[in-house]
């Protein structure tokens, strides 16, 4: 499947340099189960509301609660950021709020894979430079962009420094053309299709099943 794709994004940085916040305090449980709620309003919902509950008034303290960082496209994080549960709602809130990448020190695992499956950048600079973006971001308030320009691989800072990153080259491609794992798969549909011929012609008995449903070919 296609999604929004990454190339040349700008945008306001919000520094929230805090080490360890795990998927649970990106949204909290609460948000997770209430279906009928976009995912942005729980991002963070303990740290952004008064006593962490919904329908509390905002923490004015809060860094995404701050005029200059409302309309941020990036978060400029601590080391091991998104670790804790597997769920995949903590990369949906963030996108849903309009944070199209996260440069940190580190991130936990499983949130870093799902990133990728959702065509948001989970971006790893060494921590020095983490930090000196984290001061530049507080420091422009949101009036000087961050820009990250994926074809280059470059990262231009609110202080107008270019830094050059790497990134898994089919990581990469992927943010590029807005594919998601599903539609990277599908890239190889010609091939899929090809091997379920073969395969039919070694094993006939397989597809004469009644449980085989579906033909060479057809996609499930």
């Amino acid at each position: 499947m296609s999604t929004e794709k990454f190339g040349i994004v700008s945008g306001p940085a919000a520094p929230l340099m805090i080490d360890n916040v795990d998927t649970d305090a990106i949204i909290p449980g609460p948000w997770v189960l209430s279906y009928g709620a976009r995912f942005s309003e729980g991002l963070f919902g303990r740290w952004r509301y008064a006593g962490g509950e919904r329908g509390n008034p905002e923490n004015p303290d809060f860094i995404l609660n701050r005029p200059a960082y409302r309309q941020a496209t990036f978060l400029i994080a601590g080391e091991n950021f998104g670790c804790g549960s597997s769920r995949e709602h903590a990369v949906w809130a963030l996108r849903d709020f309009g944070i199209r990448s996260v440069i940190a020190k580190g991130f936990g695992d499983i949130f870093y894979s799902n990133c990728f499956k959702n065509c948001f950048l989970p971006l790893v600079l060494p921590a020095a430079e983490v930090d000196r973006l984290a001061a530049t971001a507080e420091s422009a308030a949101g009036e000087r962009p961050m820009t990250i320009d994926l074809e280059q691989c470059t990262l231009t800072s609110p202080d107008s420094r270019t830094i050059h990153f790497h990134l898994d080259e089919t990581h990469r491609r992927a943010l590029l053309d807005g594919l998601d794992f599903i539609g990277q798969t599908l890239l190889h549909d010609g091939d899929i299709a090809q091997f379920e011929k073969h395969d039919q012609a070694l094993r006939p008995w397989i597809y004469a099943l009644p449980s085989a449903r579906i033909k060479p070919g057809e996609n499930s």
